[in-house]
């Protein structure tokens, strides 16, 4: 349904089990219809245009053109990422993803977490990749725009296909999850893990349905007891919320097995910041104007600075605070780096009868 078809009320109170309260419009929205309150909302029946207290989540299945995207990035550590869907049912309402809602006509509010798209085809297009001339292997971030682990792969299973045509290839990849549904795929993941081909990063909380943290940290054991490379990321960081977390967060996941740390500062491009703005002074109205204060200090006076080199750590006296504590307890704590992901053992498999593939 068009954003122009729904009305945006003022958001009273958080939606249990979601991270948005409303359906803020996309940045390509040519018309909007917002809903005022007139004094009259609690004498007459709600409209029907007024957002629904408990959206539910719907499924469009969709057939990818394409399935590996690729970057130029300094910052993200990977130039080829794979997403079995778009948008994310974990509600994480600080996601920068969720501006790509907007593109799809869908509210980078609500719309994202309850109008998902499942590719359905995503493992047959990436066979085909694999096996197109000239493709030149590099790992492949998975799930890393929207979380390839997210409820309906429960349902859906296309983040395990994937891992199973990586397997055929012998393709290294990387995942960051922040549900420990993970755990169903270490029958797969553990041999990659042995041939280098795999590693996991789990990332720390705020999120409506994802895992609960408990859980990330057993599936991170279980992980580690399986001989997979597994990680933590504490994402986003962010100050007078959750930033005097970070110490915790390093020496529960160390404790678990985690190899590796890593973190991000909180990112606000395009709508993200009025739905972070609502999610603020709905959970945390004492605090409002400070954490914007703290947020914008470290991007240059702006809600966000999109620069190379700076977007996922910030600058300033606070950005520095924030950097100096992660590595001291990084330090401290032993952490190391994830081992080398392995691209010499990618190999096209032959079609049936050993005649090799012509295209």
């Amino acid at each position: 349904m068009s954003m122009a078809t729904k009305a945006r009320a003022v958001p009273q109170a958080p939606i249990k089990g979601r991270g948005a309260a409303s359906y803020v419009p996309g940045r390509y929205e040519k018309a909007t219809v917002h809903a005022e309150d007139d004094g009259w909302d609690s004498l007459q029946a709600r409209d029907e245009t007024d957002p629904a207290p408990h959206p539910d989540t719907r499924v469009h299945e969709e057939a990818a053109r394409s399935i590996v995207s690729r970057n130029a990035s300094p910052d993200v550590g990977f130039s080829q990422s794979v997403n079995p869907y778009r948008g994310c049912e974990h509600g994480c309402v600080y996601c920068f993803a969720r501006p790509s809602h907007a593109y799809l006509d869908l509210s980078p509010g609500l719309d994202f977490e309850t109008r998902l798209f499942a590719k359905t085809n995503a493992a047959e297009r990436l066979r085909a990749e694999f096996s197109r001339k000239g493709y030149r292997c590099a790992p492949i971030a998975l799930g890393i725009n929207t979380d390839a682990y997210q409820p309906i792969e429960r349902r859906y299973r296309i983040t395990r296909a994937l891992i199973e045509v990586m397997a055929e290839f012998g393709h290294p990849f990387s995942l960051l999850t922040k549900n420990a549904l993970v755990t169903r795929d270490i029958d797969l993941l553990a041999p990659l893990a042995a041939q280098g081909l795999v590693t996991v990063h789990l990332s720390a909380r705020m999120e409506p349905r994802a895992a609960a943290p408990h859980a990330r940290l057993r599936a991170m054991a279980e992980l580690a007891d399986a001989g997979i490379p597994v990680g933590v990321m504490a994402a986003p960081v962010i100050p007078a919320i959750n930033d005097h977390e970070i110490e915790a967060i390093l020496e529960a996941a160390r404790d678990a097995g985690a190899r590796s740390a890593g973190y991000v500062l909180l990112r606000l491009p395009h709508e993200l910041k009025d739905i972070w703005r609502e999610w603020l002074q709905l959970h945390h109205p004492d605090r409002a104007a400070h954490v914007m204060s703290l947020v914008q200090q470290m991007r240059g006076g702006r809600d966000y600075d999109s620069a190379f080199g700076t977007r996922m750590r910030g600058q300033g006296p606070f950005a520095d605070l924030i950097r100096a504590r992660f590595e001291r307890a990084r330090r401290r704590l032993g952490y190391g780096r994830m081992p080398p992901l392995d691209c010499g053992r990618f190999r096209v498999p032959t079609a049936p009868g050993g005649q090799g593939q012509l295209f």
